[in-house]
């Protein structure tokens, strides 16, 4: 029987692994598009050269591969709690760096504050609950289950 702690830790890797998966959709789709896109929320002209669009994509990539990730943690969170320690700690150190970069380019304030600060807090609370998790099974998360 699963603790609340472990229902909402499945529930919110679920969640955000789902809407990391939408990062599939810049990665595949036209250029075009990602520059009409780039456009509409007021980041202006896309700038043209192959490394802006190939890190767009690799970005957007390493998103959906993360949130296959998150999905795949979420399916047994005591088995994969060493992992999930270890993604928990990286998102942190991933937010506080992502924080770092958008407020040197200049990004706009609500990328900003949507970004680093959401991912910091993301790491921390699965830290929290998984703790939680640990503690209501009694063991340590190297322990087999």
């Amino acid at each position: 029987m699963r603790s609340p702690a472990e229902r909402v830790l499945v529930l919110l890797l679920r969640g955000v692994g789902c809407v990391e998966l939408f990062a599939l959709i810049p990665t595949l789709m036209p250029r075009a598009w990602m520059a009409a896109t780039h456009e509409l929320i007021g980041l202006g002209s896309f700038p043209s050269g192959p490394i802006v669009e190939y890190l767009a994509r690799a970005l957007s990539a390493f998103y959906a591969f993360h949130g296959g990730l998150l999905l795949l943690l979420s399916t047994d969170v005591r088995r994969y709690a060493a992992l999930l320690i270890y993604a928990a700690v990286t998102i942190v150190a991933f937010g506080v760096l992502a924080l770092a970069v958008d407020l040197l380019v200049g990004m706009p304030w609500w990328w900003t504050a949507g970004e680093g600060p959401f991912l910091v807090l993301f790491g921390i609370v699965l830290l929290a609950l998984q703790a939680r998790v640990r503690g209501a099974s009694g063991r340590s998360p190297a322990e087999p289950s």
